[in-house]
């Protein structure tokens, strides 16, 4: 028997299963996992993915003992026995894959996170974003797309930035105007990707503060771009360890909920 962690996102849906004979502990063992785009039907992509990777596996649903969604669309996967914010199951995923860890920053497609944690795991308190995409993944879309590159490409490119561009506007529509600017003042796409990494890390850092404790753990999707790690560091004068597969932190802390429900007969709390 197992348990399932599902992680609906902004812009992709996660799933993990782990075995539930240590899934209340830091030592549970990950059986599976899967990264799917998100589509209108966040239900029907949630429960392919559950059965594609039960499947992979020789199980099926009857081997699943209790499921947590998590995420935006955390209340639209209604064959989850429960949901829990993301911000409670991304701290018990990173604790699990970086036990040391007392801070996360966590960037997906449309918001910003920043915690501290508990030295049992728990978020101690936070800050986010999620009210501007200044500071997130679709930042860094806007300009790929400007520059008619891929999202994976943007590290290569800071890499070879002899001087990064300074990007001032925050707001990502007047920065995608700022940018076209110095396109045509004939600044270089390297220096330019350069700035806007920068900049990106530059509002992670003005929303968290520079005195977050280490280990700072970095993850959610813009963890997995060449260049933010390094944009981080240089920002916080700190050093950042990406997580093991970044995106899937968060579905695996609501797989170890899950975990925990199941011994405990009842839901975690939200």
């Amino acid at each position: 028997m197992i348990c399932a962690g599902i992680d609906a996102g902004s812009r992709t849906l996660k799933v993990v299963l782990i075995e539930p004979e240590v899934a209340g502990t830091l030592t549970a063992r990950i059986v599976a996992a899967g990264v799917r785009d998100q589509s209108i039907d966040q239900d029907a992509l949630a429960a392919q993915l559950l059965d594609d990777l039960l499947g992979q596996q020789g199980l099926s649903r009857g081997d699943v003992e209790a499921i947590v969604a998590t995420g935006y669309g955390r209340r639209l996967i209604r064959f989850a026995d429960t949901a829990v914010t993301e911000v409670t199951c991304q701290g018990w995923g990173v604790r699990r894959r970086v036990p040391a860890a007392h801070a996360v920053i966590d960037i997906g497609g449309q918001d910003s996170k920043v915690l501290r944690l508990k030295p049992d795991g728990g978020v101690a308190d936070f800050v986010m974003n999620d009210r501007c995409a200044a500071g997130t993944g679709r930042f860094l879309e806007v300009v790929a797309a400007r520059l008619g590159v891929k999202l994976s490409a943007l590290g290569a490119l800071a890499a070879d930035s002899r001087t990064a561009a300074t990007i001032s506007s925050m707001c990502v529509v007047f920065a995608e105007t700022e940018i076209i600017g110095l396109l045509a003042s004939d600044v270089s796409a390297e220096d330019i990707v350069a700035g806007v990494q920068a900049a990106v890390a530059s509002r992670v850092v003005a929303m968290a503060g520079r005195n977050l404790p280490e280990p700072i753990v970095f993850t959610g999707g813009v963890a997995l771009v060449p260049g933010m790690q390094a944009a981080l560091e240089n920002a916080l004068s700190k050093s950042v360890v990406v997580a093991p597969d970044p995106q899937l932190t968060c579905a695996l802390g609501a797989a170890i909920l899950a975990g925990q429900r199941r011994g405990a007969g009842r839901p975690p709390h939200d």
